[in-house]
């Protein structure tokens, strides 16, 4: 299926709009919560229903080996699986690629599993095949993202993997029947930091021809200037009528100034991560709640979020679940800080069509810093 990507306003690059797909459509710009195993962590389903992002991440790697893509297929697929009804979107375990340093060859990459220390091939085409069966509704190619910084050589050899692998993929993908009808495929792009490899494989990737397109292996070790300045050489490489999906940015700053680039779609860990570690996004910026300065606090944690947290919840409270290591804490700061990322992407899109974006932008920026 190609997806249907209608814009309904712009702003300089930054753009508004749905992107229609065999399930409906979704709104963009959107930030993706990350259920790496089926969950996101410490929240059910009924959680996301009252956060209603456009789309959820899973994890392409973990779900294959933990409980097993045809588990997840004989229950139903992802979506019964889990109980969201929601659109869902699963990577392809190119991330694995840069964080469990498997053996990486052209035919793909053997990973010693996290569970058990047996040893998995994963290819292009297993990848396909196995998001398949988890029947999300859009799946990514198996990619090779490489820790930056990195040799010229080393980000040649990925380039060239990716785009080889892509091409297979797109034939498997083309070929396969067991998967959802209308499944979605997006390329990914890679080159590191170097504007010309970058060039190089947007090209490759989009003669191919995908449902979408994602910009990868960036938010790897490069600071957020040099990210932002390969993403604004990378984006207009894209097409216009596909969605562009940056992978694994989610800090307020390089979320509104990749929107404000053309970005159309993140996910990333860092809302739920800094819950758990206590640690909350807000309108004036970061909050530490295990500080003793909250013990006797009873204000919410923002005064101008709408979550379920901040209505019912005081500070001192949900201090005193995290000194005493109640689980419950890591679930209740989840959902403000979800709140608050999706609320924020979603707040840059309403921006974007009244035509007050750049106030927006630097409402965020004077927040949380240039």
């Amino acid at each position: 299926m190609t997806l249907d990507v209608t814009l309904t306003a712009r702003s300089g690059a930054a753009r508004a709009g749905t992107v229609a797909t065999a399930r409906g459509a979704y709104r963009i710009p959107a930030f993706m919560p990350v259920g790496t195993r089926g969950a996101v962590k410490s929240l059910d389903a009924a959680d996301l229903d009252t956060l209603a992002p456009e789309l959820v991440l899973a994890n392409t790697y973990h779900l294959l080996l933990r409980p097993g893509a045809e588990v997840v297929a004989a229950l139903g697929g992802i979506h019964r699986f889990t109980g969201w009804g929601g659109h869902t979107l699963t990577d392809s375990g190119g991330y694995q690629v840069h964080s469990l340093r498997p053996s990486v060859d052209d035919g793909g990459v053997t990973f010693v599993s996290v569970y058990d220390g047996r040893s998995v091939r994963l290819t292009p085409e297993r990848a396909v095949e196995v998001q398949g069966l988890i029947g999300a509704d859009i799946q990514m190619v198996l990619d090779v993202c490489t820790t930056l910084p990195a040799s010229t050589e080393t980000i040649r050899l990925a380039v060239d993997r990716t785009a080889s692998w892509a091409q297979r993929a797109a034939v498997r993908h083309a070929a396969i029947e067991a998967r959802p009808e209308g499944q979605a495929l997006f390329g990914i792009v890679q080159g590191g930091t170097d504007p010309v490899l970058r060039k190089e494989s947007a090209e490759r990737t989009v003669a191919i021809g995908f449902d979408g397109y994602a910009i990868g292996g960036l938010s790897v070790g490069e600071t957020r200037e040099v990210m932002l300045e390969t993403v604004a050489a990378t984006v207009p490489l894209l097409p216009e009528d596909r969605p562009r999906y940056l992978m694994g940015v989610g800090d307020p700053v390089g979320l509104v100034e990749a929107i404000a680039l053309g970005v159309d779609q993140f996910d990333c860990v860092g809302p739920t991560r800094m819950a758990r570690h206590g640690s909350v996004l807000t309108t004036h910026g970061r909050l530490v709640v295990r500080n003793a300065v909250h013990r006797t606090d009873d204000g919410p944690l923002d005064t101008d979020c709408p979550c379920a947290t901040c209505a019912r919840y005081s500070r001192g409270y949900l201090r005193h679940l995290l000194t005493v290591h109640e689980p419950t804490a890591w679930r209740l700061l989840s959902v403000h800080n979800l709140t608050y990322t999706i609320d924020l992407v979603r707040g840059a899109g309403r921006a974007i069509a009244e035509g007050c974006f750049e106030h927006y932008r630097q409402g965020v920026r004077s927040v949380w810093g240039a």
